[in-house]
């Protein structure tokens, strides 16, 4: 099973991705627990609903891994939650950290922030700079632990052609690249 994971700051475009992916490789994709999690939430979010979130999101990406697909799309996983912390909280849990070095993705999907922010409820970081900031949070932490990854960009069809351009790369053996 080739197991890809989409994350990036918000607003990037991470959920369209992965059910254009899902869609184009005829398989299902992981949802993101956190709006599941937050959908009647009323109160300032702490760090333990992180902890939460990201336990959830495990959860639903071990539960994927029992079907008999080829391919696994997970939109998220516990780097997302791992940022988040370090971005807000300005500390990471043993928890999430142990969730991080758990998971076994053979490529990671980052969005870029050349997409324009969009209004949602559960957004909070409307700043380009501030979205390029937790960008660089992700690209910092992809490399220390020396994971697969490629930089998708692009909007509308274009974003998609590049994700797939990157999964192909993958499987005929290149790593890192930058796609705009």
């Amino acid at each position: 099973m080739l197991k890809i994971a989409i994350l990036g700051p918000e607003s990037t475009g991470k959920t369209m991705l992965a059910e254009q992916l899902a869609a184009h490789f005829h398989t299902d994709f992981v949802p993101e627990y956190s709006r599941e999690y937050l959908k009647d939430f009323h109160e300032k979010y702490g760090i333990n609903d992180v902890i939460a979130i990201a336990k959830g999101q495990q959860r639903s990406i071990d539960e994927a891994t029992k079907r008999d697909k080829e391919i696994l799309i997970s939109d998220t996983e516990a780097i997302v939650n791992k940022v988040w912390c370090e971005y807000v909280f300005n500390q990471t849990p043993k928890e999430i950290e142990d969730l991080v070095q758990k998971q076994d993705f053979d490529l990671y999907l980052l969005c870029d922030t050349d997409l324009q922010w969009t209004f949602d409820p559960l957004r909070e970081n409307p700043d380009l700079e501030e979205r390029k900031t937790i960008f660089t949070l992700y690209q910092k932490i992809l490399n220390e632990i020396c994971a697969n990854y490629f930089i998708v960009s692009g909007k509308g069809d274009l974003r998609l052609s590049h994700a797939l351009e990157a999964i192909d790369n993958f499987c005929k053996g290149e790593s890192v690249l930058l796609f705009r």
